[in-house]
């Protein structure tokens, strides 16, 4: 079985308080992914950056000082067709979201992920979404560690960053940990 990782793709890393010109670039393709893991019966999970008021005392938002995706927010909601492609899906049994703190999924919501998949093989997980650099390198290393025998998978021209720079280095960092480029 496959799984395919919706990482963060959320209005404000689109169009919002982060967002940056060519995120919303991805938003047919990862909402025709979508479509197609749910119709071949394999997993999906949807990751959402998630804060809070406090967000600016924790370490992140010290580090970064912008306030985004606040639970309940427009900023927070998931964007465009994507959005669509999961109110389709959500409600499936091949369906789970997780929302994040931080730049990956906590280890508890990787246990919960496990015990979800139970006893099917993984063979093959993809990431699609935002940030390059940030979460969806952070996420595939979470991935890795908890799946280590299923191939890392990522479409270049399915996740982004507002920094070219940082994008093109991680590409590299992704080659080093033996993620396939699709």
């Amino acid at each position: 079985m496959k799984l395919l990782v919706v990482v963060d793709y959320q209005k404000d890393f689109v169009d919002g308080a982060l967002g940056f010109p060519g995120a919303e670039k991805l938003d047919a393709g990862i909402a025709a992914k979508i479509r197609a893991y749910s119709e071949s019966g394999d997993y999906i999970v949807q990751t959402m950056d998630t804060h809070h008021g406090d967000y600016l005392s924790t370490r992140e938002g010290k580090h970064l000082p912008v306030m985004h995706c606040l639970e309940g927010t427009d900023g927070w909601q998931t964007y465009g067709r994507t959005a669509n492609a999961i109110s389709q899906v959500q409600h499936s049994p091949q369906f789970r979201r997780i929302h994040k703190a931080t730049f990956p999924v906590h280890p508890r919501d990787m246990m919960d992920v496990l015990q979800w998949i139970g006893e099917h093989e993984i063979t093959q997980i993809e990431f699609v979404g935002l940030v390059s650099n940030i979460c969806v390198i952070s996420n595939i290393c979470v991935f890795q560690g908890a799946f280590p025998l299923a191939q890392m998978m990522v479409d270049p021209s399915l996740i982004a960053s507002h920094d070219a720079k940082a994008h093109e280095a991680v590409l590299e960092v992704m080659r080093g940990l033996q993620v396939e480029f699709l």
